[in-house]
């Protein structure tokens, strides 16, 4: 059980009065740095690994809740709540979407989802200030045409109408969860577990909201590409897991014979693995995925400037 941080403080001035002055300064600040890692933001006690798993997934969350937020209202953080930004550059290319009722409704309700997992975890950790994101219809049109290996005429436009939308939507909160998935078991404490299992309740509902919409449409055809939507979803999760390069964690709408739950369907309208388990990402592949490159250590895509936080930046060339 960690010792509380009074018990901490007395602790090493006790030790210094013990001491009588033949420690050196140096000595304290070794000690100073080995009880600092414990402390999360708002005075919680949390251990430097926690700290540092509870801190990269802010880079998603920020991420979502501009995507949803701009799509929705017409604008993101900055008109909710500016100091969730902690003063980071605004986003490139937020735009309201065209969408019909119900879907604005959808995404109305994932925007203040977004917001309030960002309190959550900066109640937690300190955090740090929005990165520089790009969601701009260029960027997230350059996603889909890198995923279906070709160029689009008229290019992708996840603002023009719903389906496109939820299509672009389904880029997004599915990374975050396997994210969480795979931070979980390295969770040193119960209070960062608990956080972590809210957080990934709802982005995993969020994702399934989206599979769910789209699977519906599975047969439709997005705008004037001549293709199907099951098989757009195919093609963005194939890239991912190009991108994350760590093998099959990421499935589309559709599968084939044999490989949807239990090996009796096709449709797969939520993703697992053969046991129907939430497919794991590490910080080191969720990276690859939404920078595009397919490393860590090359930013781009959403993070054009890269992600921030110990991990991300820890990564970066």
């Amino acid at each position: 059980m960690a010792a509380p941080a009074t018990f901490v403080v007395v602790v090493a001035l006790v030790a210094a009065a013990l001491c009588g002055g033949v420690c050196r300064a140096q000595d304290m600040d070794n000690e100073w740095a080995r009880y600092r890692g414990f402390f999360g933001g708002g005075g919680t006690l949390l251990p430097q690994s926690d700290v540092d798993l509870l801190e990269f997934p802010l880079n998603l969350e920020y991420l979502e809740a501009e995507f949803f937020c701009w799509s929705a209202l017409g604008y993101g953080l900055d008109g909710i709540d500016v100091n969730l930004t902690g003063g980071g550059p605004h986003p490139i290319g937020g735009q309201t979407a065209a969408l019909t009722p119900f879907v604005r409704d959808v995404a109305t309700q994932f925007c203040y989802q977004e917001v309030g997992h960002l309190r959550a975890i900066k109640q937690n950790v300190r955090g740090f200030p929005r990165p520089q994101l790009d969601i701009s219809a260029t960027n997230i049109g350059k996603i889909v045409e890198q995923a279906m290996n070709t160029t689009l005429d008229p290019p992708f436009n996840p603002y023009e109408n719903s389906l496109n939308f939820l299509i672009a939507s389904y880029i997004i909160p599915y990374v975050g969860l396997t994210g969480y998935v795979g931070a979980n078991p390295k969770l040193l404490t119960p209070q960062a577990r608990r956080l972590v299992a809210g957080l990934l309740g709802v982005e995993s509902a969020q994702d399934a909201v989206i599979r769910a919409l789209l699977y519906e449409r599975g047969l439709s055809r997005v705008a004037s590409y001549g293709v199907g939507v099951a098989e757009v979803t195919a093609h963005i999760s194939e890239l991912r897991n190009e991108l994350g390069r760590r093998g099959v964690k990421d499935e589309g709408l559709v599968v084939a014979p044999g490989e949807g739950p239990e090996g009796q369907t096709v449709g797969n309208i939520i993703a697992g693995d053969r046991y129907s388990l939430a497919y794991d990402r590490t910080p080191e592949e969720i990276l690859g995925i939404v920078y595009g490159t397919g490393s860590p250590a090359q930013a781009g895509g959403f993070f054009p400037q890269g992600a921030d936080g110990r991990i991300a930046r820890g990564l970066l060339m």
